[in-house]
């Protein structure tokens, strides 16, 4: 009998041993465990409180704004001019043009529900308006030397402690960065800072860093409440655009 509980030890010593792309990630993970280096669980789907509540912009106070930012901040209000106020219908590039948001945008209107899924790798941020989708990029790439603006930009995220830190730049400057009005560029840096406070509390702390529209930097915050009952659903930007165009005559080509 000790003979067979002997061979049973030194045979998963040798499994452990020979076979490193099972046993040793067990090991390894067991050890980050151990450590306190699990990788922290933000996933869930999360929402925030109405705009009107919580305001539209990032913070209540007025950001230091350039002065071409201020004058497009003030059309994008008036006559209604508070900072954190939501801005005119009439201005908002996503309700003119049906315009995609962008990353700022999304995460100023807390009301928009939206889902963490962590993958190894990447983290995915899914909107339900209009599914937009933001692509965290977590193996330890860079931004690239010289990326292509898009709608919402390149992200790249590591973690510091339980917290998430975003990365985003290459952004073009068609979007509002907050449901508010106030206005960005392309030399916009978006860094956010996600944590979970607690169970059902995400923290958002974002900083905004465009040289351009802003004479420094600054920072604001969003809180998010986890819906445990929620799923996200389809919804459709200017679905009543799209309706009213499949319903118009072809015109044919000449």
């Amino acid at each position: 009998m000790q003979i067979q509980i002997t061979s049973l030890i030194l045979g998963f010593a040798l499994l452990v041993v020979s076979a490193p792309p099972i046993a040793a990630q067990i090991v390894k993970e067991s050890a980050n465990i151990t450590a306190g280096k699990s990788t922290p669980d933000l996933s869930g789907v999360w929402k925030g409180p109405s705009g009107a509540s919580d305001g539209y912009a990032f913070t209540k106070d007025t950001p230091p704004m350039q002065p071409w930012a201020a004058e497009k901040f003030r059309a994008n209000k008036y006559p209604d001019t508070a900072p954190d106020s939501r801005g005119r219908a009439d201005t908002d590039p996503v309700v003119v043009y049906c315009f995609p948001p962008g990353p700022g945008w999304l995460i100023s209107y807390s009301a928009n529900p939206f889902e963490i899924i962590q993958t190894p790798g990447r983290v995915i941020m899914y909107y339900q308006w209009d599914h937009w989708v933001r692509q965290i990029w977590m193996d330890g790439r860079g931004h690239p030397k010289d990326p292509d603006p898009t709608w919402m930009g390149h992200s790249i995220g590591k973690w510091e402690g339980e917290t998430l830190v975003v990365d985003t730049v290459g952004l073009n400057d068609k979007t509002w960065l907050d449901k508010a009005g106030h206005v960005h560029t392309d030399a916009l840096h978006l860094v956010e800072r996600i944590s979970r406070v607690d169970r059902s509390t995400l923290k958002v702390d974002v900083t905004i860093d465009d040289p351009k529209a802003y004479t420094k930097p600054w920072s604001g915050q969003r809180i998010f409440k986890l819906q445990p009952d929620l799923e996200i659903t389809e919804q459709v930007a200017c679905e009543d655009r799209l309706l009213h165009a499949a319903r118009a005559p072809l015109v044919p080509a000449k």
